[in-house]
């Protein structure tokens, strides 16, 4: 699975970055990825960080990168945290930023300078109407807005009020700073934008040092500009903003001119994207945190075992479009199943277990079975798995009166035990509940390794736990958190359509190795799904803890999605 090369056929962003390059209007490329550290990021920045940094990757001869850069322009909402989760992130998922680190909140003066060149330019003013009479003046987009007092106020008198701002003499709410545009405009976004705000609060880099911010729409543009990015790549939803981003481009002291071009963003089926709904399920305490494996974050597909192979290939298959859609979720699943089946080990697990003893083992008892770590790939060895007269197998690989077509064990049955013996059950026993607590079976002697004798039908081969060398293990099942494709649709809301089944714990039993390896270490169970060591509970020997990953095959395509 290549990730890294660049695709035969160019998205429409690539053949611009091509012509631009072809034709001398840059030299090189700099393009940046600005999340704001107001949460941890999911499987929609991860396209986002692929494609930015993939594309500084494909241009490297021309000295192309890309910047990582935190809008750190809300303190109420920033935290250190997110900017720490946020750096782990991007490493984890490949990438490498080198020296090109960057926070908005380091150009709060520059951010500064660029207000009070355009209110000295008679391009921004003081806004002191309430919030409720600044919307009601706006109008709509059938009515052109309504100019307030303050606009025709002159850069002196503007200057005065924007300086007290600054000083703290002014009340959260009191006033804002506007830019003067259009207040006709058929585009909202253009009728003079807010582009400074009282915040008295503590910032997670500069601290006291400010209690006026910058908006969003203001200081993007000009955190561009500051860096000299050639191309800004943003998503759909900002397409109405790129007049606003052009304007400020245009009519401050800026050191160069960035181009934005929006491309789509990645939607999933069966989940939500929207940082504060997942804000909600973290406080809500519906999930575990932030990294809670049944979350799109990236911290949450890495605690599931996703790898970042697997996710880079996925956000390269479905490539750059100016057209949003949603993407099934199976998609990403099949990469993630695709990669996991060529390069995991197989190890063996029983999650349901039931025991079985094996009452003729004298007559050709076997110290260890020799199991090859992947069927379909020698170089990855094989390994000695110690085995005794009682092993546990799954439940459901014995069933009491079994139908033509169930070929492990039953009654007067045979079955093959994973580099093992052949055996066949010769009876059974239950429990007060009527369940199957312990099955009773004989050895076949001459058959570790060698095909069934003549009159015995054996057509599958069983995983098993030895119980004598067999640890004790906790085993998360998890699915997918929503019962339907769009929850943020849902008539109920989101939360009404959480799936109650989409963890589950089992105590299993697992074979020595599993109890003793290392945390994110990934594997298949063998028959039973794609799993991994957890990366906080797991304990190697003491309180073996694996997450499934993903099960062998797509379980909803049966439900007919």
């Amino acid at each position: 699975m290549s990730d890294s090369a660049p695709s035969p056929k160019l998205d429409f962003i690539r053949e611009i970055i091509a012509d631009d390059l072809a034709s001398g209007k840059h030299d090189t490329v700099i393009t940046r990825f600005p999340p704001e550290p107001n949460g941890y990021l999911h499987i929609g920045h991860a396209k986002a960080i692929c494609f930015n940094f993939g594309i500084a990757r494909e241009n490297a001869a021309v000295g192309a990168k890309c910047h990582l850069r935190f809008d750190d322009t809300n303190p109420e909402k920033e935290e250190t945290e997110y900017v720490e989760s946020i750096k782990a992130d991007v490493k984890w998922l490949g990438f490498d930023w080198a020296d090109d680190l960057y926070f908005a909140s380091d150009y709060f003066e520059f951010f500064h300078d660029c207000a009070v060149h355009l209110i000295k330019q008679g391009l921004a003013y003081v806004e002191q109407d309430s919030p409720e009479e600044m919307r009601a003046k706006r109008g709509n987009v059938n009515t052109p807005g309504t100019f307030s007092a303050n606009r025709d106020l002159s850069p002196e008198e503007n200057l005065e009020l924007f300086a007290r701002m600054r000083a703290g003499e002014f009340k959260e709410g009191e006033c804002v700073l506007r830019a003067k545009i259009d207040m006709s405009s058929s585009n909202m976004n253009m009728r003079d934008p807010v582009i400074y705000r009282i915040m008295h609060a503590e910032h997670h880099n500069t601290g006291n040092a400010w209690c006026i911010y910058p908006m969003y729409d203001f200081a993007h543009p000009l955190e561009d500009a500051h860096e000299h990015i050639t191309h800004s790549l943003c998503t759909l939803e900002f397409e109405n903003h790129r007049p606003l981003y052009d304007w400020f481009i245009e009519h401050c002291p800026v050191p160069s001119k960035p181009r934005q071009i929006e491309f789509a963003r990645l939607n999933l089926t069966y989940t939500v994207m929207s940082k504060r709904k997942l804000l909600q399920l973290v406080q809500e305490k519906l999930v575990s945190g932030w990294d809670d494996p049944r979350l799109p974050t990236i911290s949450g597909l890495r605690r599931r075992g996703y790898p970042p192979e697997a996710i880079r290939h996925f956000c390269k298959r479905i490539g750059i479009t100016k057209f949003n859609g949603t993407t099934d979720v199976a998609l990403l699943e099949y990469d993630v199943r695709d990669f996991l089946n060529r390069e995991s080990p197989r190890r063996m697990a029983v999650l349901d277990p039931v025991k079985v003893v094996l009452e003729n083992w004298a007559d050709e008892p076997l110290a260890e079975a020799v199991i090859p770590n992947h069927p379909q790939n020698p170089e990855m060895g094989s390994r000695k798995v110690a085995v005794s007269n009682e092993v546990w197998i799954e439940r459901d690989d014995f069933m009491e009166d079994p139908p033509k077509k169930f070929f492990r064990l039953g009654p007067d049955r045979y079955v093959r035990l994973r580099g093992g013996h052949i055996i066949k059950c010769t009876g059974y026993d239950k429990d007060a509940d009527g369940n199957v607590s312990l099955i009773r079976a004989e050895i076949l002697p001459g058959t570790v390794g060698q095909d069934a004798p003549e009159g015995v039908k054996c057509k599958a081969a069983i995983h098993w736990v030895d119980v004598a060398s067999g640890r004790d293990a906790e085993v998360r099942l998890y699915d997918r958190l929503f019962t339907v494709e769009d929850p943020d649709d849902a008539e109920g809301g989101f939360l009404s359509v959480l799936n109650p089944n989409s963890l589950e714990s089992k105590q299993a039993k697992v074979e020595p190795l599993l109890a003793d390896c290392e945390a994110e270490f990934a594997c298949q169970f063998e028959r039973m799904g794609y799993f991994v060591a957890d990366c906080k509970d797991h304990v190697p020997g003491a309180k073996p803890v694996f997450n499934r990953t993903v099960a062998l095959r797509d379980s909803w395509a049966k439900k007919g999605r």
